[in-house]
């Protein structure tokens, strides 16, 4: 469905496009449809990215070079060299910078006429409302769900339209959702997934160019919001395939029963997020609770011949990259299924350790089940084993 501008043209007469601004943005102001108006209101606009990570390094890049007057950047990260395989806002001088401040410098090289506001404080409850009523319109390059929800929320209760995009290996989707015109996050996900039921792509990966792909279509999207051109995806949700190279779009209806945009909302001030969305299981929780060992003590326990069976519960590709020695490799999934508890020994104290040990703790709440009373995880996975133990090791 075709919606109204968001954004008003920059008035006179400063917001006259100024001699240079008609030269760089020529090839925007000779397409009818954005043309010099359509352009006016780009400069007039203030946008927000959540995010400066993979879909936050296109979306800000692209969202400069069209000429979006002001742009916002939350992030309180800083670079680390495993971004540089799709955040490509970073560079490898940026190491060890915050992400904010890196994107603001390749922000102003790609257009020193925009104007960059930095947010480098972690967003949530606590800001979210006073930082998101500063803008226009919201674009969430987030990639976890308890910001995703979050964000979702602030934006229905400040009645703001935001740009969304997931992207997970070779998968991306990307919607717009505007509880004005159409539905909200919560009516294509009224709840969260279990806990470690989705694993981020820090554990299950993501095609680098992948990023690009959905990220830019989160700018058109923008754009088309901003200019009132096209019809935005409002109550559509769009879903890519790259090694396909296939798109589809799947209708989204507004759910009357939503909690937090339906008729009758039981939601109606932000929650806790993280308690909502939850990292690790309840019962995950339980079962760490003193049966939770450092990557020190392992060592210590392997180095005085201590007999246990130390189990890596990632995937095979991870395990490839990196492993602690001895380990014998059983992924998390079939140990939760029981497809793999014959494998466990009984007369050797398992430990099972992951990447950085919410999987292990999952898998450890399995085990204790099934009847291990004595097995134990590695509190910070493989990670701390290489941080504290053996920094030769690769990390990832």
């Amino acid at each position: 469905m075709s919606l109204p501008p968001l954004v008003e043209p920059a008035g006179k007469p400063s917001g006259e496009l100024t001699r240079d601004e008609v030269r760089r943005y020529s090839r925007h102001l000779i397409i009818p449809d954005v043309a010099m108006d359509g352009q006016k209101r780009l400069k007039n606009a203030k946008v927000l990215c959540v995010g400066a990570g993979g879909l936050g390094s296109p979306a800000l890049m692209y969202l400069a070079a069209a000429g979006v007057g002001t742009l916002g950047v939350v992030d309180f990260d800083v670079v680390d060299e495993s971004n540089l395989q799709r955040q490509v806002i970073h560079g490898q001088s940026d190491v060890g910078r915050p992400k904010a401040e890196s994107a603001r410098d390749t922000i102003q090289e790609i257009n020193p006429l925009v104007e960059v506001v930095l947010h480098t404080e972690r967003l949530d409850a606590s800001n979210v409302m006073e930082i998101f009523a500063r803008y226009d319109l919201i674009v969430d390059g987030t990639d976890n769900f308890a910001t995703r929800y979050l964000v979702n929320d602030a934006c229905v209760l400040l009645d703001k339209p935001y740009v969304w995009g997931s992207i997970y290996r070779f998968d991306g989707q990307a919607s717009v959702f505007w509880a004005e015109h159409g539905p909200c996050y919560r009516c294509l996900y009224p709840e969260p997934p279990p806990p470690g039921m989705v694993p981020s792509c820090a554990e299950g990966g993501v095609l680098g160019v992948l990023c690009a792909s959905v990220g830019s279509i989160q700018v058109t999207e923008a754009i088309k919001l901003l200019t009132g051109i096209g019809d935005p995806l409002v109550g559509r949700l769009m879903v890519y395939d790259a090694l396909e190279m296939s798109y589809r779009t799947i209708k989204v209806s507004k759910d009357p029963q939503c909690a937090l945009c339906g008729e009758k909302p039981t939601i109606t001030e932000l929650i806790d997020y993280e308690e909502f969305c939850g990292t690790v299981s309840d019962e995950a929780v339980r079962a760490a609770d003193g049966s939770t060992i450092t990557a020190g003590e392992l060592k210590e326990w392997i180095d005085a011949g201590k007999e246990i069976e130390l189990i890596d519960v990632r995937e095979p590709a991870e395990y490839e990259i990196v492993k602690i020695p001895g380990s014998v490799l059983i992924p998390k999934g079939e140990i939760v299924s029981g497809a793999a508890l014959f494998r466990l020994p009984a007369d050797r104290q398992v430990v099972l350790y992951c990447r950085s040990g919410a999987r292990s703790a999952e898998a450890l709440a399995a085990v204790k089940q099934a009847g291990f009373a004595s097995a134990v995880h590695v509190q910070g996975g493989v990670l701390a084993w290489a941080n504290q133990v053996d920094p030769s090791l690769p990390t990832y």
